[in-house]
């Protein structure tokens, strides 16, 4: 069987955990693990506070294959992620020459001032190796598992899609969604069963409620579709067992 590759996420910014801004970034990051077979494990939403970054940074980066970080990359005073990212792995953070001279030339050809809170985009870990940005210029970086890009979402979807080709991916989940019209307290006990005699699955139960009715959702995950089939077989014959149909 293939390697199990995970991975954790974290997004950066004081604006996703005050609601003014909402995260569409997470979401997309998951479709993109799933379909390449890579296990998103955690999601962490950090302030923009150097601390917290930097604790959030090394709990996860020793723990799962990749680490994606989004937002605090910009020109502004609490755009502090390439500080913090520089200080959690004990290195300096400074101008890398490379994207001091890209954006440099970017400014120029276009008669605008290559301003000092500009130039703060070119900061990044001494040693780290870039994420091209093709939207808007600026690269991301990546050190080490860590790799770093921008929050908002056009311009990550952009930096991921020249991550993806570099990550080493494992074995793939698949699945299959069995529709219970009863709700999770008709069927709790007979699908822990079922998940108790399947220990190679994950089952998961989705509550749903529309029109003043409750019904369940459930899905059947397996890295072989040997070991899928006989799950979703199971979960199948329960459903019609306790809700046979008419």
């Amino acid at each position: 069987m293939a390697e199990i590759v995970t991975a954790a996420m974290l997004v950066i910014g004081d604006e996703i955990l005050s609601g003014r801004t909402k995260d569409k970034n997470i979401g997309h990051l998951a479709d993109v693990m799933t379909a390449i077979g890579i296990d998103l494990k955690e999601v962490r939403i950090v302030p923009d506070e150097e601390d917290e970054i930097v604790a959030a940074v090394n709990a996860v980066r020793a723990r799962y294959a990749y680490v994606f970080t989004t937002g605090g990359i910009g020109p502004t005073h609490d755009d502090i992620t390439a500080d913090s990212i520089s200080r959690a792995f004990g290195v300096p953070c400074e101008y890398d020459a490379k994207a001091y001279a890209m954006m440099e030339a970017s400014y120029a050809s276009r008669g605008m001032e290559f301003t000092d809170a500009r130039k703060r985009m070119a900061r990044m870990p001494r040693g780290a190796d870039h994420i091209d940005n093709p939207v808007s210029l600026a690269p991301g970086f990546r050190i080490g598992n860590v790799h770093v890009m921008a929050g908002v979402p056009s311009i990550f979807q952009a930096m991921l899609d020249n991550v993806v080709p570099t990550l080493k991916t494992g074995a793939k989940l698949l699945s299959a969604t069995v529709h219970c019209p009863l709700g999770e307290g008709m069927i709790g006990g007979p699908l822990a069963d079922i998940q108790k005699a399947h220990p190679d699955t994950i089952i998961g139960s989705y509550p749903k409620y529309l029109d003043g009715t409750f019904w369940t959702e459930l899905v059947v995950r397996a890295r072989t579709k040997e070991a899928l089939d006989a799950a979703r077989a199971e979960v199948e014959a329960m459903v019609l067992r306790l809700a046979p149909r008419s």
